[in-house]
């Protein structure tokens, strides 16, 4: 599977990632303070394990950051 995440282009050796898993690869160690959006539609943290992204879909992973 070949996804756009972040205007990067990666590729995964699988069928189909939940959001949860294809953060579990990306960003094993740093998933607290971030967002998720697919298509430009923020998906909840608590559909992350049953929402799948699509071949086509474009990912942006925000993370929140300090700072003014």
């Amino acid at each position: 599977m070949e996804l756009k995440i972040n205007q990067q282009t990666k590729k995964f050796n699988a069928e189909s990632l939940s959001v949860q898993s294809l953060l579990d690869l990306e960003i094993p160690n740093k998933q607290n303070g971030i967002a998720v959006a697919i298509n430009n539609t923020v998906v909840p943290k608590i559909k992350w394990n049953e929402f799948f992204v699509q071949e086509t879909d474009e990912i942006l992973i925000i993370s929140a950051t300090q700072g003014g």
